[in-house]
């Protein structure tokens, strides 16, 4: 979401190992590993894990992923490191195979595939902007295509909301900065600041239709030119699959026949503006068939299908376009996208969009301007089977407004959030949705002002998020956190998080997480420097005191910790979290504990299983009056808690308050026995 990280609350982050940042150097939580020896076949992961690990949870894609450290290259695997502003730590798995000019990495298909994604990152310009560079692309050593990558959409720089500019000072210096400890603009000397500060946002995918059918156990080595004017490659992963032949809408109005240029070159928006009206007066729907269309502004949809010929066959295609004065809602560009009408002007209802992609050209994050791939309100609509790629949020509704359904998508590569469900928002369904590099939360549920309502995420993937959390519920009623998994994400934030927060209503009725796995979650706060946990409750505007039930979660190679509970220092006395109940939980692996407590309140633990936690079970600090009589937080065992970290000395109320217990590594996650 939109974090106003401008308050004097605001978290900050940390400039760490820059040098590693911008060179892929060796990391730092463990050095550069030499080029890998052959690979005699493919591996396949799912968040960089093998797929047995996290059955059952996320969404079922329809690609292989395969992990470029798993592959065979003559280039250097960097990583692992979770310190962010570094290459590894961005990447899935946080580890990636650096390429200089002239070398490989080639991966064995699984499974007959005709299309393919790179995740890729290469330098910025010297001033910022970006670069674009080729890639090689060759199966079996024939069929050569060259993709072009580009750091146009990547690299910002600086504290939020960010610039590309690399030699920008401190974009606020009245801001306290962790770096120095200090207010920069009211500190004598003024400190100084290495640049470029805080560089983040390294990578970008990019999709390529090979033209033909491979098979499986044939061979795809992706090779950087001799000539390539990027310093280095960094490959992080690589997506196959077999795409299917374009669909073709029988008896819908096909927006050629209306002056559509599917070529690019042309605007179609008037003409797909003409083939919606039409569909709406004849109650047939749109076709959107295979070809580009430049669309470079917001068209409103309302009462009307759209249909494409698949996501890897229509794109809709948009520049930003710079307004000649502020629209009312405060927006200063505008860009492709499709609109429901305002709430405040009664929304849209009957909206279905399905098998397209829209590819915006967001490059800088301003939070006032609606460039968006799909907004407004939408109710009794369904949004299934899109491509949204390089716009700020791939999909923001702002209600009031129900039953819409998000399902089956893929959301790559926002500046901002993949999805946000914002002000009364009810009734609705977040299903099999796969979401990856996210500029902030991947999914996030705000009630603002109006509370969400009876809402189910369920079934997604979120990988890799830059900024914030995977998945995060602000406030609302009733709300089911379903199936998920969350992997990697690098700062100020977690894998799954209920905040009472940015202003939000308060948690009433239900809160269910229940049978979600979170990966390599649980960051280090940069600004409280404590570690957060992959699970991550926080209490800042108000108490969470609806009946929260945890249940079924997995939380795997957690950072420093697998569930943490906390208010604000400021409101510790005010807020709380009365009550949190947690059964049949699996912990494989916390840096730090399996519980970090840091607020009034209780919680409930049956059948909990923990293995490989590095610090004590429960690192249990309360609201930091220290009473003779123990913690304001209290643990009740109602049973079955295996692996000695709910100990009985433990219980009820212990103090056993550490701010920063050193992180233990733990092994990498493995069948439960």
């Amino acid at each position: 979401m939109a974090h106003p990280y401008g308050r004097a609350t605001a978290l900050a982050a940390a400039l760490l190992a820059l040098g590693t940042a911008l060179t892929a150097a060796p990391a730092a939580r463990a050095g550069a590993a030499p080029a890998r020896p052959a690979v005699t076949g493919p591996v396949v992961t799912r968040a960089g894990l093998d797929p047995a690990l996290v059955s059952g949870r996320g969404a079922a894609v329809a690609f292989d992923e395969q992990e470029a450290e798993n592959a065979r290259t003559d280039g250097t695997v960097i990583g692992p490191d979770r310190t962010p502003y570094t290459l590894p730590s961005e990447a899935s798995g946080r580890k990636a195979v650096r390429l200089l000019p002239g070398q490989y990495v080639e991966f064995t298909l699984p499974r007959a595939a005709n299309a393919l994604t790179v995740r890729s990152s290469i330098p910025d310009a010297p001033g910022g902007g970006g670069v674009t560079a080729p890639l090689d692309v060759t199966v079996d050593g024939r069929h050569r295509r060259t993709m072009t990558l580009t750091s146009q959409y990547s690299w910002l720089y600086n504290q939020y909301p960010f610039t590309d500019d690399p030699g920008a000072d401190p974009l606020h210096p009245d801001w306290w900065l962790t770096e120095c400890s200090c207010v920069p603009a009211g500190t004598m000397p003024a400190p100084t600041f290495d640049k470029p500060f805080r560089p983040a946002r390294f990578y970008d995918e990019q999709r390529l239709l090979l033209g033909t059918t491979h098979r499986a156990g044939e061979k795809v080595r992706l090779t950087v030119p001799a000539g390539s004017p990027a310093a280095w490659t960094v490959i992080d992963l690589l997506d196959t699959e077999l795409v299917a032949a374009p669909h073709v809408e029988r008896g819908g109005i096909d927006v050629r026949a209306l002056g559509a240029d599917p070529t690019g070159r042309r605007d179609a928006a008037p003409a797909i503006e003409r083939a919606v009206a039409l569909a709406r007066r004849t109650d047939r729907p749109v076709y959107l068939p295979p070809g580009t269309f430049r669309v470079d502004r917001h068209i409103v949809v309302d009462d009307v299908t759209i249909v494409g010929a698949g996501n890897w066959h229509t794109v809709l295609k948009g520049r930003q376009v710079t307004l000649a004065e502020p629209a009312p809602d405060g927006s200063r560009h505008t860009g492709v996208g499709l609109y429901g009408r305002p709430a405040a002007e009664g929304g849209s209802r009957n909206v279905h969009l399905s098998g397209f992609a829209i590819e915006g050209d967001v490059r800088e994050r301003i939070d006032t301007d609606q460039v968006n791939a799909i907004g407004g309100a939408m109710s009794d609509s369904t949004i299934k089977g899109l491509y949204l790629h390089h716009t700020k949020v791939g999909l923001w509704f702002d209600g009031p407004l129900r039953n819409v359904r998000i399902t089956d998508n893929v959301i790559t590569d926002q500046i901002a959030d993949a999805l946000n469900l914002h002000t009364g928002v009810t009734d609705s369904l977040v299903r099999n949705n796969f979401i990856r590099n996210t500029g902030d939360d991947g999914i996030a549920l705000w009630s603002e002002k109006t509370a969400d309502a009876r809402n189910t995420v369920a079934r997604n993937t979120v990988q890799s998020p830059t900024l914030a959390n995977g998945i995060a519920v602000y406030g609302g009623a009733d709300t089911t956190v379903r199936g998920n998994l969350v992997a990697d994400p690098v700062r100020e934030g977690s894998g799954l998080h209920a905040g009472a927060r940015f202003g939000a209503e308060p948690f009433t009725g239900t809160l269910r997480f229940t049978g979600n796995t979170t990966v390599r979650a649980g960051t280090l706060d940069l600004n409280w420097k404590i570690g957060l946990g992959a699970l991550w409750f926080y209490a800042l505007d108000g108490s969470i005191d609806a009946d929260v039930r945890v249940t079924g979660d997995h939380y795997l190679d957690s950072t420093h910790n697998a569930v943490m509970l906390v208010s604000e220092y400021g409101v510790k006395d005010s807020y709380d979290i009365p009550a949190v109940h947690f059964k049949d939980i699996r912990v494989d692996g916390a840096g730090n504990s399996v519980l970090s407590a840091r607020t009034r309140g209780s919680a409930t633990f049956e059948n909990v299983d923990a293995r490989n936690v590095g610090a004590v079970g429960v690192n249990n600090c309360g609201s930091f009056h220290f009473p003779a009589t123990g913690s304001e937080f209290a643990l009740a065992d109602l049973g079955g808690n295996d692996g000695g970290w709910l100990a009985p000395w433990l219980l009820p109320n212990t103090l056993t308050c550490d701010d920063r217990p050193p992180v233990v590594v733990p092994p990498a996650p493995a069948p439960w026995s």
